[in-house]
């Protein structure tokens, strides 16, 4: 099954430490929660919360990054992990994501796609598209 969707991300908390050896590099661990602004209700039925988990390792705001989140349904939870990279000149966050675990409904789920993340219209505020293809 394809699936799209679009969600509003907020940072709950960012912790940043500088590297020093080389100019603006930083190392981030991010929490978020979101939203959902684009969901089409699926087989786990309402959307409940998203929370993530990120790690970034930047240097001049570009970089890789890498996470988990956890997305809860009424009727059942993913956990997927994702990975990706950001331009520091665009501010654009591109990568993949893959489930690992389901619980309910949701408890023999496998999924992968992409995502892409762009600044939202707020400081600490995101946006995540993500499209891919699920399984049950």
């Amino acid at each position: 099954m394809k699936r799209k969707a679009t969600y509003s991300l907020r940072v709950t908390r960012r912790e940043s430490l500088y590297v020093h050896d080389e100019c603006d590099h930083q190392l981030m661990l991010v929490e978020m929660e979101g939203r959902p602004i684009n969901y089409e209700v699926g087989i786990a039925g309402e959307f409940v919360s998203r929370r993530s988990v990120n790690f970034h390792d930047r240097i001049q705001g570009s970089g890789p990054m890498q996470g988990y989140a956890v997305t809860n349904f009424q009727y059942g939870s993913v956990y997927s992990k994702f990975e990706g990279n950001r331009d520091g000149k665009s501010k654009l966050t591109t990568g993949t994501w893959e489930t690992y675990r389901g619980t309910g409904k949701l408890d023999n789920i496998k999924g992968k796609g992409t995502f892409k993340v762009t600044s939202g219209k707020v400081p600490g505020e995101f946006i995540l598209e993500m499209e891919g293809k699920y399984e049950l």
